[in-house]
């Protein structure tokens, strides 16, 4: 089975290797790879899902790769790259039906200090390269399962705060403010702004062009979505953001000699274009291998390794909860397919890649249900950069940003929080601090924080219900009873409880530690009860202890309570 799967990604990963400039002008090689890797997985009853979907994808991760290139100090096109590799090539050896793969804003801070810190975009580009080897290693080791070990109270957050933070950076895109680049979600802008400063601004540079098509945009958007999809199947293929783009290239077209209504270049797609075809293969770069034993790369290749399978695993398992079949990404897998992908991005010139929520939650608001959805946007791409790159950047960023308010909106609707807020404390409070984490830091440690909480949430639990105190009033021969029933789990956190239960046993009574139903036992804290013994003497207080096999009137030692392993009597 392994080296089944190791074959196929051997082949496709050479194939691409060997093909890399047919794939650029003959895309049918990249869908033979696909049907190659995938005919189990292939169902031709989806693509009339998968077709739409994966064209409102290209449309959100387009200004993306590019912005995340601008946000990283790194040439546009290695964003383009990126987002080709993460759809063809990672979405070809993925598990994942529904996820995107492609360029994450969440490593744009550390490709700009890389590219500095290194020397080079093409040191860089190595350490992409080694950064892609370790996470096929990372998912040879199975260390994929992490990702399942995230709350679930964390991972809405996470879903929560992305959809308010898309909203927000995209105000000033909506209306004509496009300081910021696309995909720099951070709360701190490379500009100077901040995201609520950098809104601010937007009502003192409105571009009335922009402005006007985004409305018309959204309205489409929201008539589509909430009415003419259940009048009609056709409305149902055809996609209401594609209509909102075609709309607002007719309207750069139509307006262009206006000048109060016109939109100016910097406000429009800004896809590099290449006059000839050598002149595109020149924009391809190659790692610089002679940089392979300077210490730094390789620091800057595990950081990379790190950060990217996190939030590619974070992804996994948020797009999991979001996929309405509830399939199960094998994650194992994932970094392994993550892996191949950045270490053929980093071969030919690409930024790193990783899974990435908003193309994924796009994806699967707009009906897509298989991998075929990911690879088919991947290959738009790849046909936009070489075919039609003037056409393109007759789109308004504008368009774009009301395409990603409804993506947003989705993703962080109002009665979400009522729902968290209902479901008691230890859900809401994580919930919310990885919302406000996200929002006024970045994803990484909004994610942080909000884990950090759940955590500590945890141990108080813990802390709460180390044991069950039972207190019998009615007088027996031996004196008041009193019966501490310990939990299945008792460690050193509970110490402080336990230790302030037994200070207030009275004299004269006979204390029942019942530990039938503990299966771990600390150390501390039979410390705990070894050191209490003494004490109970002088307070005439006779210890009784009750296990699962036996009742220990006055036991020698505490210590005979082993833990890690079954008791016996």
């Amino acid at each position: 089975m392994i080296n089944s799967y190791l074959n196929k990604i051997s082949f496709a990963y050479f194939t691409i290797i060997k093909y890399s400039d047919t794939c650029i002008n003959n895309s049918f090689t990249i869908i033979y790879l696909y049907f190659t890797f995938n005919k189990k997985d292939m169902n031709w009853n989806y693509i009339k899902s998968d077709l739409p979907a994966s064209i409102v994808v290209f449309f959100v991760a387009l200004p993306l790769c590019l912005g995340i290139a601008l946000a990283s100090g790194a040439p546009l096109f290695s964003g383009l790259i990126a987002g080709i590799i993460g759809g063809i090539v990672v979405g070809s050896l993925s598990g994942s039906n529904i996820g995107v793969s492609g360029p994450a804003a969440g490593l744009a801070a550390i490709v700009l200090t890389a590219i500095t810190a290194l020397g080079g975009f093409e040191n860089f580009l190595l350490a992409v390269v080694l950064g892609g080897i370790i996470q096929v290693l990372f998912g040879i080791v199975r260390a994929g399962v992490i990702g399942y070990y995230f709350p679930s109270s964390v991972i809405k957050g996470m879903l929560t705060g992305i959809g308010i933070i898309i909203i927000l950076k995209q105000i000033p895109h909506f209306f004509g403010y496009d300081a910021s680049a696309e995909g720099d979600f951070a709360f701190f802008q490379l500009d100077g702004e901040n995201t609520f400063s950098g809104i601010w601004s937007t009502f003192q540079h409105i571009s009335l062009g922009a402005t006007l098509i985004a409305i018309i945009g959204l309205v489409i958007l929201i008539l589509w979505d909430q009415y003419l999809t259940k009048k009609s199947k056709v409305f149902q293929i055809i996609q209401g953001p594609l209509v909102a783009v075609f709309l607002g290239i007719i309207y750069v077209i139509a307006s262009a000699n206006n000048a109060n209504w016109a939109i100016s270049s910097e406000h429009l797609v800004n896809v590099p274009v290449a006059s000839s075809f050598s002149e595109l293969l020149s924009k391809f770069s190659s790692p610089n291998f002679s940089q392979i034993s300077n210490p730094q790369i390789w620091i800057t290749a595990f950081t990379i390794a790190l950060v990217a399978s996190l939030e590619t695993l974070l992804c996994v398992e948020a797009t999991d909860k979001l996929d309405p079949e509830k399939r199960v990404t094998p994650t194992n897998r994932e970094l392994i397919a993550q892996g191949i992908g950045n270490i053929t991005s980093g071969l030919i010139g690409g930024l790193p890649i990783t899974q990435v929520i908003v193309r994924s939650s796009a994806n699967i608001q707009s009906g897509g249900k298989t991998k075929l959805s990911a690879i088919v946007h991947g290959i738009f791409l790849l046909l936009a950069v070489v075919a039609i790159p003037t056409l393109l950047n007759k789109i308004p960023l504008s368009v774009l940003a009301a395409i990603l308010f409804i993506v947003g909106f989705k993703l962080a609707k109002p009665a979400l929080f009522k729902t968290m807020y209902m479901l008691g404390w230890d859900q809401f409070v994580p919930f919310i601090i990885t919302v406000l984490g996200i929002i006024f830091t970045d994803l990484l440690v909004g994610i942080g924080l909000g884990l950090m909480v759940g955590i500590l949430i945890i141990l108080w639990n813990s802390f709460k219900n180390s044991h069950q105190l039972n207190i019998d009033d009615k007088l027996s021969k031996e004196g008041n009873s009193v019966t501490i029933t310990l939990a299945e789990e008792v460690t050193f956190f509970n110490k402080s409880s336990i230790i302030k239960e037994l200070e207030s046993i009275p004299i004269d009574t006979r204390l029942i530690v019942d530990v039938s139903k503990s299966k771990f036992i600390d150390f501390d804290i039979l410390s705990i009860f070894e050191d209490f013994k003494d004490k109970a003497k002088t307070k005439n207080i006779s210890i009784v202890v009750k296990t699962a096999y036996d009742t220990l009137e006055n036991p020698g030692t505490f210590y005979s309570l082993s833990t890690g392993r079954k008791r016996s009597a």
